[in-house]
């Protein structure tokens, strides 16, 4: 195995462990249906109850599920006086590093296959 090889098993290596919160907290189905609602939405971001009822969750349920992605890096949320806006960001949460994750083993993938970016 080559170095360039080596090195970016490492950072594959790598970058799953960063982001092992984050593939488990976007794997469950009904956190994907709060993605959705999230990307449908605009950066003022959503309230809980908005989300709850949009995702036929309870507020208990919708709030147990964003705090999940909260703490992931999955989802950001900020605070207006008592009410608090869940939102999805690119720069405040973990979206690059898997974005980053996904580029580097697709690359892995191409350089194992004799293929490079551009080729059939």
């Amino acid at each position: 195995m080559d170095r360039e090889c080596t090195a970016r098993l490492e950072q594959i290596t790598l970058g799953f462990r960063e982001c092992r919160k984050a593939f488990t907290a976007i794997g469950d189905e009904t956190r994907q249906l709060i993605l959705f609602v999230l990307l449908q939405s605009d950066l003022s971001g959503v309230r809980v109850g908005e989300i709850a009822e949009k995702t036929h969750l309870t507020r208990p349920s919708a709030s147990h599920h964003l705090q999940i992605l909260k703490d992931a890096g999955i989802v950001s949320m900020r605070k207006d006086g008592t009410k608090n806006y869940y939102y999805m960001s690119a720069d405040e949460t973990r979206w690059k590093a898997i974005a980053d994750l996904g580029n580097l083993i697709y690359e892995g993938v191409l350089h194992i296959s004799g293929q490079t970016h551009g080729s059939p």
